[in-house]
């Protein structure tokens, strides 16, 4: 039996290449992922090696806020400088230097723009000439306060060299500065991770990075010969106090390290779902084809039982025709995995401004998920054929029609059960009650996956009927009266062919309904709620929001036809002991003119540096009233407390807490990150704009533009998800078509003697063609319909069940509906090329005689 097996799977090769096809892209996902996340983890294991391998033990103050990496940034907290004479006595200290070292230098490059980093911080540093991991390449350190040195990694990104003249920008507005030095590290890198770095002389590093001179915010220490780092760090602890965090380098290198997994963790998770959907839609080209398979061997499967075989193994032999096709492409998976792994993560080193690749390894996780996977997916997906199989009489052998078709009653109702349970998952993911947020998501994600399932039980009910109406689209000839018909003949198989295209095709339209849906109503929420007619911001790139020099705006209400012109600052602190993001504004009278903004209780007319406001749900969910008192920490300073003096309206655009503009000294980025325009009456846009623009010179992080493009800009980030959404997603589109092709490929094995005798009464080589495409063609059409269909269904379930969170507005995107079905359209002519010139090429006489 076992031989027999084989000698099937070595007579039927493109049948084995098309079914493991799928298998192998999804396991490419797999194994590419864990591949990328352990070379990128191993590559910045070493970075933060190297960084602190001159750090026997590490000391910064902690934060006044703590912020985790989805919240933003956290400000550097300072110290007094005499903290390194305390350190310095400790006995067992060889030496204690003070530095500064901080995220938020900028440099304006050459073409008069900010110089950008994807990723990796730009940090503002004191120059320490005895810096071991150093290495100047070029020119000396900075001794003067208008000079600077710069990483090698800044100096070709920003393409300038030693003696240019270029503008910083930090917490103060734009100064000049002279490069004087060049520098890298050991091993000819030009920077630590793609870091970019501009270092200053102490004094000028303290005031621009951490707002005050005779502070650091590091100590860097170094032990003397045999004291141990543990106990080291114990003792400097006990004698600095319990303001500080003190470490050894080996835990600040493992903590730095276990930061970045998580980061990646994030990142593989997302590689991972994608795979789980080209695996899920790769379940259905399996099935398909080992259940078409089954049929065409009808008859030798009967034989195989008249002369002994038990049921037992025929399931045997039909799971290790599967098992032989997972082994095969998982090994092929993997191995493209690795490939993939290696390019993504060369990639991210290029993007990451050199950051240097450690060697490609591929870790257990790797292969074990791999082989796990493929097998699993085809195994099951073989399940139900290779049931199918152990049920054909001996009997059969003697029939010419091999397998009747079935009545859809019971896989109608196992489709309805399911296709309910779906959609409770989803309805109670989407109603909140699923537990904390994880819950929530795998409710969610869980009720997507049962969903499809029902839809495709259900699909074959619905086949007969929807393809007969598409295929009357081709009917005016009889290849397409052909085509219709055998389209509709098998509804299983049709069902099961369509539904691969129908996961991909839905998880697109329904993404495109949520990210539409939530453009337009944030953009119809903005139009309804600013009212300035000019818009200073720029685009957020990192975990830093563009800024712009506060001086701007008493220049902007300079220019004629400006009526008001005010600022916005941000900020993440802590009211009463809880995490709030805060808010200033330079002119309180924003709140009413920009915003529209109601009081409800006390007055938002005017604010004192000791009183804040609050909209009316925070209000109500605090229990605060107007004069309850609040105590606030900023990023920055030492607590305050302020009185409530009033109460505005609450909006779905604009909320929080209200601070004085005077409090913006302690905030982590103390300048406005927007600023809102009023024109007088008569004045136009397009006279004010460009003066605007011209002020904004120095501020090159960001731009004016009028209401309208603030808004557009604001919400391109929905298109820029999308199509990365939508790239991912053609995976699974393509493994749909593979399906496709396979399906035909069969059917024309399957269907070979009624092709010839087609053939023998007249139908022409070109007309035999035009029957398989049309076939191929209704069928792909019918599979993005019903894609289109489900999609818009769980895209508006979600957009209903956000209703309460500002998403408001159902958005349907006709065009795209449309476009996916001429795609389908031309998926199916794609798919039926070889399908259709293999039964054009038939040998008459010979498809005739065949058994």
């Amino acid at each position: 039996m076992l031989r027999a097996t084989f000698k099937s799977l070595l007579a039927r090769k493109l049948r084995l290449v098309l079914s493991g096809l799928a298998v192998v892209l999804g396991v490419m996902f797999v194994s590419g992922a864990f591949v990328l996340t352990d070379t990128l983890g191993r590559s910045f294991d070493q970075v933060f090696s190297t960084a602190y391998s001159q750090t026997d033990v590490g000391i910064t103050a902690k934060p006044k806020v703590d912020v985790d990496e989805f919240e933003g940034e956290e400000a550097a907290a300072p110290f007094p400088a005499s903290t390194v004479d305390k350190v310095t006595a400790v006995p067992g200290v060889a030496k204690a230097t003070g530095s500064v070292s901080t995220d938020g230098a900028r440099l304006i490059g050459e073409n008069g723009k900010v110089v950008t980093s994807f990723g990796p911080p730009q940090l503002g540093e004191s120059w320490n000439p005895d810096d071991g991991l150093i290495q100047l390449r070029e020119g000396r350190g900075p001794t003067a306060d208008n000079e600077i040195a710069i990483n090698a990694t800044l100096a070709d990104a920003g393409k300038v060299t030693v003696g240019d003249k270029v503008g910083v920008l930090t917490r103060e507005p734009r100064q000049e500065f002279t490069i004087v030095g060049v520098f890298g590290y050991s091993g000819d890198r030009d920077s630590l991770g793609g870091v970019q770095q501009i270092a200053f002389t102490p004094p000028v590093a303290q005031k621009l990075m951490l707002g005050e001179t005779g502070v650091w915010n590091n100590i860097t220490v170094k032990a003397a010969s045999g004291v141990s780092h543990d106990k080291l760090r114990d003792d400097i602890a006990a004698q600095i106090g319990s303001g500080y965090e003190v470490k050894t380098g080996k835990q600040l290198t493992d903590e730095a390290s276990d930061t970045f997994q998580q980061g990646l963790s994030f990142f593989n998770n997302i590689l991972l779902g994608f795979a789980g959907v080209a695996l899920f839609v790769g379940i259905f080209l399996i099935l398909n084809t080992f259940s078409i398979i089954v049929a065409q061997r009808t008859r030798e499967l009967a034989l195989m039982r008249a002369v002994g075989a038990s049921r037992r193994q025929m399931i045997g032999s039909v799971l290790t025709e599967a098992i032989v096709i997972g082994i095969v492409a998982s090994v092929l998976g993997l191995g493209a995995g690795i490939g993939v792994g290696a390019l993504l993560a060369f990639v991210f080193g290029s993007l990451g401004g050199g950051l240097e690749i450690a060697s490609i390894g591929v870790p257990p996780a790797a292969v074990i998920s791999s082989f796990v996977v493929g097998l699993l997916v085809t195994v099951v997906a073989a399940v139900l054929p290779a049931l199918r199989a152990s049920r054909i009489p001996p009997v059969a052998a003697m029939q010419e029609v091999a397998t009747p078709d079935r009545p859809l009653t019971k896989v109608t109702v196992w489709g309805a059960i399911v296709g309910a349970a779906g959609g409770a998952l989803l309805a109670l993911g989407l109603s909140g009650n699923a537990g904390d947020g994880n819950g929530t998501l795998w409710t969610i994600l869980g009720g997507v996956l049962v969903t499809f399932i029902g839809v495709a039980l259900l699909t074959p009910l619905v086949s007969k009927p929807v393809v007969s109406l598409l295929g009357r689209i081709f009917s005016w000839s009889v290849p397409g009266k052909l085509g219709r018909l055998n389209s509709g003949r098998n509804p299983r198989r049709t069902a099961i062919t369509a539904a691969a295209l129908m996961v991909g095709i839905a998880l697109v339209t329904g993404v495109t309904v949520l990210l539409g849906s939530a453009k337009s109503s944030i953009t119809k929420l903005a139009e309804d709620t600013i009212h300035a007619d000019l818009v200073i911001s720029g685009v957020q790139s990192g975990p830093r929001p563009p800024s712009f020099d506060p001086a701007v705006l008493n220049e902007v209400k300079a220019i004629p036809g400006v009526q008001a012109a005010t600022g916005t600052y941000g900020d993440l602190g802590t009211v009463n002991g809880k995490k709030e993001y805060l808010t200033a504004v330079s002119d309180i009278g924003a709140l009413k003119d920009v915003y529209r903004a109601e009081p409800t209780a006390g007055s938002i007319a005017s604010l004192g540096p000791d009183q804040m406001l609050v909209d009316s749900k925070t209000a109500t969910d605090e229990g605060l009233s107007v004069g309850s008192r609040l105590t606030v920490q900023l990023s920055r300073g030492e607590t305050h407390t302020y009185t409530l003096s009033g109460i505005y309206k609450e909006s779905d655009l604009y909320g929080g807490f209200v601070m004085p503009v005077q409090a913006t000294k302690d905030f982590a980025i103390p300048q406005p990150t927007q600023g809102y325009i009023q024109l007088s009456p008569g004045a136009t846009v397009a006279q004010v704009e460009p003066q605007v623009d011209k002020l904004l010179a120095d501020s090159p992080e960001v731009s004016v533009a009028d209401r309208s493009k603030f808004i557009e800009q604001q919400t391109s980030g929905f298109d820029q998800i999308l199509t990365m959404i939508q790239i991912l997603l053609a995976l699974a589109i393509l493994i749909a078509v593979l399906g496709i092709v396979n399906t035909l490929a069969l059917s024309v094995l399957e269907r070979t003697r009624e092709l010839g005798l087609l053939r023998a009464i007249g139908l022409r080589r070109a007309q035999t063609m035009r029957m398989i495409t049309v076939e191929a063609v209704v069928i792909s059409m019918f599979g993005a319909i019903l894609g289109i269909v489900v999609g818009t269904g769980l895209g508006a379930a979600v957009v209903r069940a956000l209703k309460d969170d500002g998403i408001t507005e159902l958005v349907l995107p006709w065009s795209q509906m449309g476009l996916a079905v001429v795609v389908a359209a031309i998926v199916g002519v794609v798919a039926a090329i070889l399908p259709a010139i293999r039964a054009a090429r038939l040998n008459v006489l010979g498809a005739i005689a065949h058994e």
